[in-house]
């Protein structure tokens, strides 16, 4: 009896001692992959608000994607396919032979409309340009109203809108190409290299008034 009593203890110490590990190494795993999660869900804060100014400059720069075209083309080249195996009668066979020509016809035609557009947009310069060239040929802070009345009537046909001139300002602020300064609660914009105003201090604001004649 005291002999299965001891063994029975030292199991249970045994038991104990293993339940203790595993706890301590469940919660230390559990920082870790709360670490990893708390990283990869700041990671994707980041992502998504790259994606969300990269949207907005898409937009800006009149780029528009084609992955709508490029899907329908293997499309329509692959209807002439069931035909051609279908076809076992000389009607059908003829018509089989004639049916590919048109899908050809629209693949060409395709092209030609957006060649003059592409070639437009690569002459054209950016929004992003616009706005540095403006920025560097004033020498005071512009607010992003008086940016955008500007780059619209000097470039009518871009349809230039505020919000959109504002995200570029604020990105030309991130990449060190332009200035963020407030006045009150407007907020300006300039050019790096342009010196700004500075106000006159309280002291030299009284000796303006005291030497003012009454």
């Amino acid at each position: 009896m005291s002999e299965n009593t001891t063994a029975s203890t030292e199991l249970t110490s045994q038991y104990a001692a293993q339940v203790t590990s595993d706890l301590e190494r469940n919660l230390k795993e559990q920082e870790r992959v709360s670490g990893e999660i708390a990283a990869l869900q700041e990671q994707l804060a980041t992502l998504q608000h790259d994606h969300t100014v990269l949207m907005n400059m898409q937009q800006a720069l009149g780029i528009t994607l084609r992955p709508d075209s490029s899907a329908a083309a293997p499309e329509k080249a692959a209807v002439p396919v069931p035909r051609k195996k279908s076809a076992t009668t000389p009607g059908s066979t003829a018509r089989a032979t004639k049916t590919p020509t048109s899908p050809s016809r629209t693949r060409t035609r395709k092209p030609a409309t957006k060649a003059p557009a592409a070639a437009r947009t690569a002459t054209q310069p950016s929004l992003v340009e616009l706005t540095r060239q403006h920025l560097a040929g004033q020498s005071e802070p512009r607010s992003t109203a008086e940016v955008a009345a500007a780059l619209d009537q000097a470039h009518p046909d871009r349809g230039i809108k505020n919000t959109v001139v504002r995200t570029t300002l604020e990105n030309l602020v991130a990449k060190g190409q332009a200035q963020r300064t407030k006045q009150g609660s407007s907020v300006y914009y300039v050019a790096p290299d342009t010196p700004q105003p500075t106000p006159p201090s309280p002291t030299e604001s009284q000796q303006q008034d005291e030497a003012r004649p009454e």
